[in-house]
């Protein structure tokens, strides 16, 4: 087959994916994923090369630019093979099987992922990115290319012998023959013991660079700091929250956070922002301000919210958008959110500078390789140093800096190209946000957060549910199914839309949703669930069972149906969910250890598992002041799994209530207003005092019941 014509669009200009999209322009015949590349490959007997990547990937824009966009490469690959290109946000089970498989090839994966692929899509040779010629003693793209499809025209049986091996090791490792056992609650300290293994003493958080956050882990220390004994988790959990807050990683004027930090000091990140890393991180520093009631955590909370509402976000009609592109061009690395000295100068006044530059760290040299005048914006210096060094008043210090702050973002925003917005919407990462704003809504009394969770569930109710099969992955374009993610991450947004609203409608449906999963995801052998439907169509390839458990990047799937599932059976006593999250939990129970702090939602679970959900009950008139601070006092100390519930006499009489929880509550008069607090099938003696209430509720955040 000829090359195309630079001139030329590609199939993919009608994808729905923004980043297939991209390559639309590219002279290679690229193939979606699918049965017409497949049977292509099988009829031109032809290996396939599959790219693998993502719209917000800085190095797989370049390989785009270096390689892809290259004739001479182009020509290569459309003569001796049949390109495929995916998204790995759209097709996140393409993504993770051949991850798995180049893993295990290369000894490590990522983003771009490039692979090579018998005609019936099983991997045999890959990597991630290649330059485009030999470099440094290692062969480039042009060299492999031609190397690959030597080998497979004229090595077929090995090849082909190859592939097969690969496939079944990584059959094997996904399915986690090995890992089932007996459930063991002690997990949870093994867990505990990886984060504190890895634990960064000196900047905070865990491993080297690169430097990833780690939310559930931050989420289970501050969890169980209160536990006797628990004091290092809280300088664990605060050291980690305070560096993650004070670096680069953090946009310090913008709000929000980046991806990961390349250095160990949080300092320099990789640029781009991810809808699922900023959910989960503005759940940290919510529970963080529970915890510690540091101010600044509120303050990086209500940032964070500010970014989202203004730049990922979908304010007329409800949604979160899918991720910040690092960069506007190849030719610049974050180029938007940094600044040389002279560009801060240039914007404000020699006093608001001096005191940007003190706090901030901007001098005359930054940290940008590609352009050293650049200065990544991290907090250098406590306020109180500079106002010793300046002989300033600490009001004086923070206007400054206030002032300074506005003037950097506005500045940015109007003489900077915005890095491009993923505008998709894809279920489960919108259903994560959902939940992180409603504890918002509670923690910093933002009924606007609120508001605008629910115009986003309800979105996503009416564009992308399916009663007969659950919730598709993608709201809007072609249909797309729902994969585990999507299920139990929408479950537990509908559960936490009930607790807000005690709309009955989001339990029965979270109810639904849960059965569905079950039905169609879960393994009734084995325990668990796989990460595609039972009754899924055929992936093609390498379509092999997997049970996702691992938190990376997001709350490993299993985990969270296993924290659904208790959360469900604490409010209706029915079995099935019970025995559905043990059974879970127990899929899983010897391949813990060897996950340490990736499995930290698993411990989550375990914990909410043994000790079980928390319900506190709030009665009282809609309109009575009492009854609203005892609600208020109920949202201020951070437990897992606790849910408040508030409910008036109409609530009551609606019989909105669920049948355990119903039956588990003392005769109540729910006109006055008080305060019960119940485990499984006890209820604690009521209370009408809010410091009372506060007081019972951090006695009983101090240890398992």
């Amino acid at each position: 087959m000829c090359a195309m014509t630079e001139a030329a669009e590609n199939r993919l200009k009608n994808s729905a994916s923004p980043y297939l999209r991209s390559a639309s322009h590219q002279p290679i015949d690229w193939h979606e994923w699918g049965e017409e590349a497949f049977r292509k490959a099988r009829v031109e007997s032809k290996p396939i090369l599959l790219d693998i990547g993502a719209v917000w990937c800085h190095w797989c824009h370049v390989i785009d630019r270096e390689s892809y966009e290259n004739p001479e490469i182009a020509a290569m690959i459309n003569r001796m093979y049949i390109p495929v290109k995916v998204d790995r946000d759209e097709r996140p089970d393409v993504d993770s099987r051949y991850q798995s498989a180049v893993s295990a090839i290369s000894g490590q994966g990522g983003w771009p992922l490039t692979a090579f692929l018998t005609p019936d899509g099983k991997p045999f040779f890959g990597g991630t990115y290649f330059p485009p010629d030999d470099a440094g003693g290692r062969p480039g793209f042009k060299r492999i290319l031609a190397a690959i499809s030597d080998a497979f025209q004229t090595r077929r049986n090995e090849v082909d012998n190859s592939a097969n091996a690969l496939a079944e090791a990584v059959a094997k490792t996904e399915v986690f023959h090995d890992a089932r056992g007996v459930f063991d609650a002690n997990a949870i300290d093994g867990i505990i013991k990886s984060a504190l293994t890895q634990f960064d003493e000196r900047h905070g958080g865990f491993g080297h660079a690169p430097k990833f956050p780690h939310s559930s882990t931050v989420d289970l220390l501050l969890e169980r700091s209160k536990w006797p004994g628990g004091a290092k988790l809280q300088e664990v959990a605060e050291k980690t929250l305070n560096g993650m807050a004070a670096g680069g990683f953090h946009d310090q004027i913008g709000g929000g956070f980046h991806r990961y930090s390349v250095d160990e000091r949080w300092c320099v990140p990789h640029f781009e922002k991810m809808s699922y890393d900023n959910s989960e991180l503005l759940r940290n520093y919510l529970h963080g301000y529970l915890v510690l009631r540091h101010p600044h955590y509120r303050r990086v909370a209500e940032g964070l919210i500010a970014w989202v509402n203004e730049v990922l976000s979908d304010q007329q009609r409800g949604g979160f958008y899918g991720s910040q592109d690092a960069d506007q061009t190849l030719d610049d690395d974050g180029d938007y959110f940094t600044w040389a000295q002279s560009e801060v100068r240039e914007v404000l006044t020699p006093q608001e500078s001096r005191v940007a530059e003190l706090y901030y760290d901007i001098g005359p040299r930054g940290e940008m390789h590609h352009n050293p005048d650049k200065n990544v914006l991290c907090i250098a210096e406590p306020i109180e140093a500079i106002c010793q060094k300046l002989k300033l008043s600490e009001d004086d210090v923070t206007s400054l800096l206030a002032r300074a702050g506005e003037k950097l973002l506005a500045a940015r925003r109007e003489r900077r190209p915005i890095p491009t917005v993923d505008t998709t919407l894809y279920v489960g990462w919108n259903a994560m946000f959902v939940s992180a704003y409603l504890e918002a809504a509670h923690v910093l009394d933002r009924p606007d957060c609120r508001d605008f969770a629910l115009k986003t569930l309800d979105r996503i109710l009416a564009e992308a549910w399916d009663g007969s099969k659950g919730f598709l992955h993608r709201v809007g374009g072609p249909r797309l199914e729902g994969s585990l993610d999507d299920q139990v991450f929408a479950a537990v947004a509908l559960l936490d839309a009930w607790e807000t609203t005690f709309d009955r409608r989001y339990f029965d449906l979270a109810e639904s949703v849960m059965r569905l999963a079950v039905a169609r995801f879960g393994d009734p052998e084995g325990g668990g669930f796989f990460d595609r439907a039972k009754d899924a169509a055929p992936m093609g390839g390498l379509d092999v069972r997997r049970k996702p458990m691992q938190d990376s990047p997001t709350p490993g799937a299993n985990s969270v149906a296993a924290i659904v599932l208790d959360r469900l059976y604490g409010l209706t006593g029915e079995r099935l969910y019970h025995d559905w999250a043990e059974k879970t939990l127990e899929a899983f129970a010897g391949l813990v250890p060897q996950y340490g702090l990736f499995a930290a939602t698993y411990g989550l679970a375990a914990l909410l598992h043994v000790r079980h959900p928390l319900q506190v009950v709030v009665t009282g008139a809609a309109d009575d002041p009492m009854a609203a601070e005892l609600e208020k006092a109920a949202h201020e100390i951070y437990r897992f799994g606790k849910a408040v519930l508030r409910v008036t006499p109409e609530r009551l009489a609606s019989g909105t209530l669920p049948a355990a929880l119903r039956e588990t509550l003392p005769h109540l008069d729910a006109a006055a207003p008080q305060v019960f607090v119940c485990v499984e099938t006890t209820c604690y003696p009521p209370v009408a005092d809010p410091n009372a209430l506060t007081a019972f509720l951090a006695e009983i955040a101090c240890g398992p019941r």
